[in-house]
């Protein structure tokens, strides 16, 4: 996450920063990179698999070249779109030390992420929660799930998978690349206080183009 903001992950946004503080900071406008950062990877015909996605970002990941071309800051987030496989959108993240994104989902697209340089630690919840029609949902004991994501280790993930990512170094940035299919349609994004998760805002592409 995000694509980035409050991305998911880097969840979606213009090239540029994002401030660390706060997770729901608004995401911008969207731009297609080409060029000697571009990666393109195997499709299918109905678009690519999660374990599709899982190849790009890792191959991407270790490709120093890309990785070096996103600037880092250390005040906030920074991000770099690039060709995702078979239409998907992707994106290489950077993540100061305590940047993270709040919790999320990426409603129906499929995704995966893979950390390129640094250590990133995922939060998620074992279970599919209710697309629409709730505000407030108190969760059940036993579905927090967390893992810690070190250099060129990654995850995919399904539809409404619900998380947040974090950078917890108090000194060493983060790098990550994230792919999602389709194109992010909306970003469900939450609050939580113990098992008390509260829908807070609802994103669509109009928000952050």
């Amino acid at each position: 996450m995000s694509a980035p903001s409050t991305p998911s992950a880097p969840l979606p946004a213009s090239t540029g920063t994002e401030s660390v503080s706060g997770s729901s900071a608004r995401t911008g406008s969207v731009t297609t990179a080409t060029g000697p950062g571009a990666v393109s990877g195997p499709t299918t015909g109905s678009g690519p698999s999660s374990a599709e996605l899982l190849d790009f970002v890792r191959r991407a990941a270790a490709d120093p070249r890309i990785v070096a071309s996103l600037p880092l800051d250390p005040e906030g987030r920074t991000w770099l779109p690039l060709d995702g496989p078979g239409g998907s959108e992707a994106w290489l993240i950077g993540w100061p030390p305590g940047s993270g994104t709040g919790w999320h989902d990426h409603a129906d697209s499929i995704g995966a992420f893979t950390t390129a340089t640094g250590t990133l630690k995922e939060y998620s919840l074992a279970a599919r929660l209710p697309t629409d029609g709730w505000k407030t949902l108190e969760l059940t004991d036993g579905i927090d799930r967390s893992r810690v994501l070190t250099a060129g280790r990654g995850r995919t993930f399904g539809r409404h998978h619900v998380h947040e990512v974090l950078n917890e170094s108090a000194t060493e940035h983060a790098v990550s690349v994230h792919a999602y299919f389709p194109p992010l349609p909306r970003i469900r994004r939450y609050s939580r206080n113990g098992s008390v998760l509260r829908l807070e805002q609802v994103e669509r592409p109009e928000d952050w183009q």
